[in-house]
């Protein structure tokens, strides 16, 4: 049995402490919606990583981990690039608005679900990236091509660090003289 590594969770908990009040008070019209689409932000990926961490697949969490550090590294590279740009003001007139940084986020840990895991963990998770993404544009903190942006970034980035966990895959096999199959079985 392994033993519980608690840094994913301490190191989210810092940043919900550090953000949610620093965003609360940066602006007086903080919505309900925000606060919980900021919550739900954070949660999903520290869901994320419970659930590769309690299926004991530690490959998963190290898929994962690269996935988002690449997917928010990327992100963040694009939005220091494009902030003196039109495509860097956000609808609210503040900068770096492109591509956002929640729904590549949250985008990240749905894309590692479905693609580790299949549809049936990656709905719920998309769900939530279009609650958190409806939220950003609604409250004017981003415009839909930022969410496409992101969202499209992190699928890309999840399919190239990401496979399938247990996985079979079948592969003809042919020869000179003869036909065959080839079955592979990940565990």
């Amino acid at each position: 049995m392994r033993t519980l590594h608690l840094v994913p969770v301490v190191m989210a908990a810092i940043l919900t402490l550090v953000s949610l009040p620093a965003a609360a008070g940066a602006d007086d019209e903080y919505t309900d919606s925000e606060l919980s689409a900021d919550i739900v932000t954070l949660l999903l990926p520290v869901t994320t990583w419970g659930i590769a961490h309690y299926k004991d697949d530690g490959e998963g969490e190290g898929q994962f981990f690269r996935s988002t550090g690449v997917t928010l590294l990327l992100n963040s590279s694009l939005r220091l690039a494009l902030n003196d740009t039109s495509w860097g003001t956000r609808p609210n007139g503040s900068p770096y608005g492109f591509p956002s940084g929640h729904a590549a986020f949250v985008t990240s840990s749905a894309a590692f679900l479905q693609d580790r895991f299949g549809w049936k963990w990656g709905v719920p998770a998309y769900a939530m990236v279009a609650y958190v993404s409806n939220v950003r544009v609604q409250t004017d903190h981003h415009r839909w091509r930022d969410i496409g942006a992101a969202v499209l970034l992190s699928m890309g980035v999840s399919r190239l660090f990401v496979t399938p966990h247990k996985a079979t895959h079948l592969a003809p096999i042919v020869g000179p003289d003869w036909l065959g199959m080839r079955i592979e079985r990940s565990f």
